[in-house]
This record gives C-alpha cells, structure tokens and sequence, in this order.
C-alpha cells in the first residue's frame, strides 16, 4: 500500500510576480485531495501582449483533478491572488472561501460574470478553521496594503503548513488588522513544517516602514500645493486612499473620489466595516462648483493605465475635469517594474501642461505593502519552521530567499511554478514536475499562450500585412490580375513606385509563368504568392511581411 505524502505545487506566482495559484494536496500518491490557495491574475503589455485583456495561470493539471480539489482559499483581494476566480469558477467547481471584504469583491467579480455568488463563503479569522476534506485551514490576519489580509495555518495530520500570504509587518496600518508578532509566534507552538513565504522584497536592505508614516509628508505636501491637487494610487490600497483624503482634509480641500475601482473597494471596505471615518467626499459634478485651490482628487491609474483616471487626465478631460497649469500631481505608490513606460507617459504629458509632477520621492509619499528582507528574517524566527519555501516574486527573488533561510539555519527548497515538492519526507524533494503556463483573456474568450494567436498578432504588428487576391477561370487559368491590400507598409519602397503595384506586377509575371502543377494546386500556389510578396518586400522596404492569399475559382 502507497504511503500518503503531503504536496505542495505553484501553478502561478512563483518565478513571476503576478497570477498566483498554490496547490496543496495530502494522501496517496496521485489520489491525493487538494486544496488551491489563491487564483489570481497578472496585466498585459503592448510588447508581449498586445490586445489581451487579462493573463491567467494555466489550471489544466488542477482541472484534470477537479474531483479531488476540496476548495479554494483566497488570502487578499488583490488581482494577481482573487481575479481570476469568477474565470475558473466553471471549470474548477470547488467552494471559494475568503475573509469578509476579500469576500465582498469576489462575490461581485462572481456577480458580474453570472457565477453563483453563494459559491464565495465568509471566513472568520484564526483560532476558527475550515475543514476541507483532511484539511483544517485557518485565516490568520496580517498586515498588507489591502484590508484583511490573511496568512494561511494549513494543518494536516503529516504537520502544520503556514501560507504568509503577501505581508509586512506594520503595527499602525491606518486601515486593517496590525501585525501581532504574539499571534504569529503561538503558529509554531506544535512545530511548523514548512512556512511558505512572500518573497518580493528579498533584496530591501531595510525594515519596512509604517503606513502611518505617510500622513505629515503628504499633508505638508498638499498644503504648499497652489492650484488643483490630484494624488493617484492602487485603488485597493484603502489605507493609502484614506491617508491621502484626511491629508487633503486636513488642508482644507473637498475630496472628490474618480475611478471605479477606486470607488468600489472604498464601498467594500465601508460595506464590510473595515473603513471608518473616512472624509465626506464630493461628487465629480459638484468640483466645478469648487476653486481649484480647495479642490483635491484621488484617482485611479497609478500604474499607467490607458483607461484609468490619471491617463485621461493627461489627455485632456476626464468627467469634465481638466489639469491646469500650477496644478499639482502625486504618485502615491511604486511603479511596478514593466509599467515605466505608461507612467512616465503620463508625466510628460502633465509636463507639457506645466502640471507639477511628484512622485514616490525615494520612500517619502510611499511605503511598500510587502515585507523587506529583516522582515522574513523575522517571520522565519517567529515561524520556526523545517524549512522555508519561498514563492510570491521572480526567479531571482526565489533564489535569494532561500540563500537568505540557510544562512540563518533554516532549511529552503528553491520551488518555481510547475515543481512539485514533497513535503512529507525527512527533508522535501522534488516529486515531480509539472506543465505550466499562461492563459489570454482576448476580448470574451481564454486562449492558450501557445495557441499563435498573440504571437501572429505580434508578426502583424512588427511586419505589416499584405492580403493577395487570385481568381482562376474554369480552366484553372489566371482571370484578370492579382490585386494586393496593405496594411501597416510604406507606401513607397527603393524603386520610387507604389508598393501595391510592385507587387502586383511581380504576382502577374509569377501567375504567367507557373505551370499547371501550380495552378491547379491550391496549396503550392499559395506558397508561390506569399515567396513572391515576401521577397519583393523585402527588396523594396526591407520587410517581410506576414500574406494571407485569398484563392476564387470559377466553376461550370
């Protein structure tokens, strides 16, 4: 008879930052039950990913297992943990459970995708647990920058996990639970097997700084502000959101909310009880009735966002609201590495507006929602666990924070997406590897990463495109004269005439030429036509673009 062993396997969200999805399953091997940690999403970029809407983590080895899988546990409301739930829910089937306000906006994501809202169940935190087949799950309250965050005790009778989710360690948070360092002691009382743990700011030198640190320099900022102030952030960052408005209070400006996901999470967060006192805001209809110097908007697109507030805002007008010179825009939060571009974007625009710009300042107007590197020191001590499993951040992170538990005696297991560890053993190994990937959200449908659909899109977009027409008569002879349509190519090439023609010409003199093999062949003659578009493009514009031939014959 197999012995049962205890897994643990990332299908998103380690190796990358984004899209995290954690698997644990205990019994014999391949008929172990299994528990999902988290689902979440990462965001596209116009250089890898043009068009897409949403990126998700490839579930097939979980879906394939979907009669195993006890339930799904959500530790935070942030995208990359809890937004691909209501995309999955169908394929995966398995009860969601969350702490209130993360359960909130699931239930909407649910909501808006016609999913059974019941499907999402409130969780009470730590000492309460959940027992989901053989395992017993507790939500353990941590600091972060969203409310009610949550670590994970995963108890199973081969040992104790801890999920730490993603944390800091911030005993004035402004917004949510603190971090109790009495709580997250008691965790190792009967011996922790292994702590997987939020690795992003492995390499910050410093221990992290205090939510509550931001109020005076924000609101020293805001008052040496002459015209309109706008400040943007994370919309789910309330604490942030709450700090910028009591600050803009505080000096004496009417605090206008814009944005929907701003608007939403504000709304969770006041649904649920976990926001109170927040400033009495006015309605984007009621600014014009307010000067400029007592205005102060909070908006969303902190990241670059084409759609977002801030991004409007740099183009022009948004609700009826325009950036004036002497105005004033902050950039309340970090911009995530991939976003420089879209960011900096919108700086210059409000640049050319002779809107000051302001941003993080090294620290000042912003501190990070993870732990820093003497933060996982401590956790680890705190914890005390066999052995550490580093997830939440890239390669690089993975690899430094299992550097980091050796060298204060812990014992760490490198583990990105797709690996498999044991946890059951005398020390964890690899029992397995599995296929990962990527999943599109393109438009209303999911394809897969490697289905060519983006990667056409990308040849498109890098090569321009030429469609070629052909008619054949009955007699499989060319009727008339092929005739191109171009897309994204000079109009111009070497030779001074049109492209179009060019290539026109060439096709006839190929159509003249070829034989019936060819001709009567559908597939050798348009193999023919896109050599002879691509070579002549080729000498014309230094291009070879991507041809879709279109072949018409006539029938008796």
């Amino acid at each position: 008879m197999s012995k049962e062993r205890l897994i643990y396997l990332p299908l998103g969200g380690a190796g990358e930052i984004g899209m995290n999805a954690y698997v644990y399953g205990i019994g014999e091997p391949g008929k172990e039950r299994l528990i999902l940690v988290d689902l979440g999403v990462t965001f596209p970029d116009m250089d890898t990913t043009p068009g897409v809407d949403l990126i998700f983590p490839d579930i097939s080895w979980l879906e394939e297992r979907r009669d195993r899988l006890e339930a799904v546990f959500v530790t935070h409301a942030h995208e990359d943990h809890v937004g691909a739930v209501s995309h999955y829910y169908d394929r995966l089937g398995a009860p969601i459970y969350a702490r209130a306000f993360t359960a909130n906006i699931a239930r909407k994501k649910m909501e808006e995708r016609g999913q059974p809202e019941k499907a999402v169940i409130t969780a009470s935190p730590w000492p309460e647990v959940i027992e989901a087949g053989p395992f017993k799950v507790g939500f353990v309250p941590i600091s972060h920058s969203i409310p009610e965050s949550a670590g994970l005790v995963i108890d199973t009778k081969l040992g104790r996990l801890v999920h730490s989710g993603d944390f800091k360690m911030d005993t004035d948070p402004v917004v949510g639970e603190a971090f109790d360092e009495e709580l997250w002691a008691s965790l190792s009382e009967p011996g922790g097997l292994a702590l997987m743990c939020d690795s992003t700011n492995v390499f910050s030198p410093h221990a992290g700084r205090s939510e509550s640190s931001l109020g005076p320099e924000i609101e020293s900022l805001i008052a040496g502000a002459k015209g309109m102030f706008v400040a943007t952030t994370f919309a789910s960052n309330v604490a942030r959101v709450k700090t910028l408005a009591e600050a803009g209070e505080r000096a004496g400006r009417s605090i206008c909310l814009m944005g929907r996901a701003m608007r939403r999470m504000i709304e969770a967060a006041v649904e649920t009880g976990v926001l109170t006192g927040f400033p009495r805001t006015v309605s984007p209809e009621d600014t014009k009735n307010i000067p400029r110097e007592n205005l102060m908007l909070i908006v969303t697109g902190s990241q670059g966002e084409r759609r977002a507030a801030s991004a409007q805002l740099a183009q022009g007008k948004y609700n009826g609201i325009e950036m004036k010179p002497g105005d004033t825009f902050l950039f309340s939060s970090k911009t995530i590495p991939g976003n420089e571009r879209g960011v900096i974007r919108i700086m210059n625009q409000f640049s050319e507006m002779s809107v000051d710009v302001v941003d993080d300042d090294g620290g000042r107007y912003h501190v990070s929602g993870h732990a820093n590197r003497p933060d996982l020191e401590r956790l680890h001590k705190l914890i005390k666990p066999s052995y550490v499993v580093p997830m939440h951040g890239e390669h690089r992170h993975l690899r430094e924070h299992v550097k980091l538990a050796k060298s204060k005696g812990f014992g760490a297991v490198l583990a990105p997406n797709g690996t498999m560890i044991e946890l059951s053993g005398e020390s964890p190994s690899v029992a397995d590897y599995v296929e990962t990937g990527r999943v599109y959200l393109d438009g209303n449908v999911q394809v897969g990463a490697l289905d060519g659909i983006v990667r056409d899109r990308i040849r498109m977009a890098l090569n321009g495109h030429v469609m070629v027409n052909v008619i054949l008569d009955e007699d499989d002879e060319p009727l008339g004269e092929p005739w191109c349509e171009l897309k994204g190519l000079a109009e111009e090439g070497s030779s001074r005439a049109p492209l179009v023609d060019v290539l026109e010409e060439d096709l006839s003199q190929f159509l003249g030429r070829a034989g019936d093999k060819t001709l009567t062949d559908d597939d050798k003659l348009e193999d023919g036509v896109r050599k002879v578009v691509r070579q002549v493009a080729q000498a014309e514009i230094g291009k070879r673009p991507e041809v879709t031939v279109i072949i018409s014959r006539l029938t008796n």
